[in-house]
């Protein structure tokens, strides 16, 4: 359970997010720029609030709280709220926002459901290492990379969609150029891929050290590798394929979705990972 004298930043923070993907709502159906620059700043309120819980929580903890499912869910949605606002800082990507945090809100709404406490003790007492903080971090922003690459390859395919159904309007030119969304879905991938390697060895030695028993067919350590595998596949075909457009796009969705099921679904497979599950 959140502690209740936190509790009320959270408890604002959802109905300021509420309040704010709605205004991106509106904006996305009417067009509404004034209500784009309401929602904006909510979502900066939004930003600010996470940034205070998760503070707050770390130095109530004595640790970096990302070793649970919880806690993982919460940096999950922390992760995407920053990764939007800075992207439509830098680009000024309309949609962006309203599509990565129509995700970001969903997380958090899990967030209220996953199980706060460790399974035991004394084990959990020993996985607070800072490689294995390092391991999971780098992690879930990679997987925050993901996503947003995911939301611009969705972006992509409906762009596509409505040009070949000659649906003209506002709605169409904000959704951005169709080569600079398979650009910024590319980079944003181009990034992710490393981080998750770099994960991925980490968590390796983590394991190897901290473990008595390490299987790599730990469930979890397969889904892992099959989402490098497919985000690697993706930049071949991207770069040396020479890969671009609806297929390319397509791929990258599929390669999300296998993120999804490999941090809910595997996580809570895994005979050791089971801060995720």
């Amino acid at each position: 359970m959140i502690n209740l004298q936190i509790g009320w930043i959270y408890e604002v923070t959802i109905i300021i997010y509420a309040c704010s993907v709605l205004g991106y709502f509106i904006d996305f159906l009417q067009n509404n720029r004034k209500a784009k620059k309401i929602a904006f700043w909510l979502l900066a309120i939004v930003w600010v609030l996470q940034t205070l819980f998760l503070v707050t929580r770390m130095i109530e903890m004595g640790r970096f709280p990302i070793l649970s499912l919880a806690e993982g869910l919460y940096f999950y949605a922390w992760v995407l709220v920053t990764f939007s606002l800075v992207i439509n800082k830098i680009f000024r990507t309309d949609f962006i926002v309203f599509f990565t945090n129509v995700l970001g809100f969903i997380i958090m709404a899990l967030h209220l459901f996953a199980p706060m406490n460790y399974k035991s003790t004394v084990l959990s007492e020993q996985l607070i290492s800072e490689l294995l903080i390092i391991h999971v971090t780098i992690a879930i922003l990679s997987y925050g990379a993901f996503s947003l690459s995911s939301i611009f390859s969705g972006m992509y395919l409906l762009q596509y969609k409505m040009i070949k159904k000659k649906q003209w309007g506002k709605r169409l030119r904000r959704l951005g150029d169709l080569t600079n969304l398979d650009r910024l879905s590319y980079t944003l991938n181009m990034v992710g891929v490393p981080m998750l390697l770099i994960s991925l060895i980490l968590g390796t030695v983590w394991a190897y050290i901290s473990l008595d028993t390490f299987n790599l067919y730990d469930a979890k350590v397969i889904g892992s590798f099959i989402v490098l595998l497919a985000y690697s596949t993706y930049l071949y075909l991207r770069v040396a394929k020479g890969m671009q457009g609806r297929t390319i796009a397509i791929w990258n969705l599929g390669a999300f979705l296998f993120v999804l099921i490999n941090f809910f679904l595997f996580g809570s497979l895994s005979r050791f990972h089971f801060w995720y599950g």
